[in-house]
């Protein structure tokens, strides 16, 4: 496993063997071992690996992972509003270098959900997929039925409500 993270980072980075090793400040035959997953690499080699590359220790040591998740209806870490009926569930979020959360929305109608600013930057987008929600700035929602897309400025006061039961939207919250 760290022999394919170390050689997966190393090529992704667009280093030869020797570079890296030279980065490193180790051996190219120990890293030439490493990566045929030969030996056992100490914690100081894979920390200087790390550092070498620009990535995580964790990255190094970490079983790698699918590119392709899915999470079926229902699933994954869901969080609950306290002031309205309104439940988030995180999809997806921000790999390294990237600044973006992926949420799965199913609001009932009652209390809008009301959100203080973000940070400053944040765009949020939301895709309604059923239902129907008014969604946007607290001063100018707008009206959302199955298949409409909005984009609005996520740093300051907005607002979800939904008129339909079951009212459900991916929201996108992008961070600048």
């Amino acid at each position: 496993m760290i022999a394919a993270s170390v050689r997966r980072e190393r090529e992704r980075a667009g280093v030869s063997l020797t570079e890296l090793a030279r980065r490193a400040r180790i051996a190219k035959s120990t890293l030439s071992q490493l990566e045929a997953g030969v030996g056992n690499p100490s914690v100081e080699t894979l920390w200087a690996l790390a550092v070498a590359l620009g990535v995580p220790f964790s990255r190094l040591v970490d079983p790698p992972h699918s590119n392709v998740r899915v999470i079926r209806a229902g699933g994954g870490p869901v969080t609950h509003s306290e002031q309205a009926d309104y439940a988030a569930t995180l999809l997806a979020t921000s790999p390294p270098n990237a600044r973006r959360d992926v949420y799965r929305v199913v609001a009932q109608p009652g209390e809008p959900r009301t959100s203080e600013p973000h940070g400053a930057g944040t765009t949020e987008h939301v895709v309604l997929a059923t239902g129907r929600a008014l969604v946007g700035p607290v001063e100018a929602p707008v009206e959302l039925a199955p298949g409409d897309y909005i984009a609005y400025p996520g740093d300051a006061p907005h607002v979800f409500e939904a008129l339909a039961p079951d009212t459900s939207a991916v929201l996108i919250s992008e961070h600048i």
